[in-house]
């Protein structure tokens, strides 16, 4: 009875949902963007700013997921949250 109980926690289960390095969701919009920028030109031009478009959002998406694989989700949620915490160090400070 001394000794800990141990509760295996595998990663499969606590891992962020990330597709290609970035945020799942980022990703297929930018691939679905950049597929219809490419598509609708007809031409290599287009195909070719789709493709450079591309390579230049995923490195971004997979830097922004490095620094948090869910970083899209905690900034929305600060916007939405910001009337409710004004930027002042403490409560009176605005009063004065």
């Amino acid at each position: 009875m001394s000794e800990l109980r141990r509760t295996p926690l595998h990663r499969a289960l606590h891992r962020a949902n990330l597709f290609l390095g970035g945020e799942r969701e980022l990703v297929l919009i930018a691939a679905m963007v950049c597929g219809g920028v490419a598509v609708s030109g007809l031409n290599l031009v287009a195909a070719a700013f789709g493709a450079g478009v591309w390579m230049l959002v995923i490195g971004f998406l997979r830097m922004m997921a490095k620094a948090d694989p869910q970083m899209s989700k905690v900034y929305l949620r600060c916007i939405r949250y910001r009337p409710y915490y004004p930027p002042r160090s403490r409560p009176t400070r605005g009063s004065l």
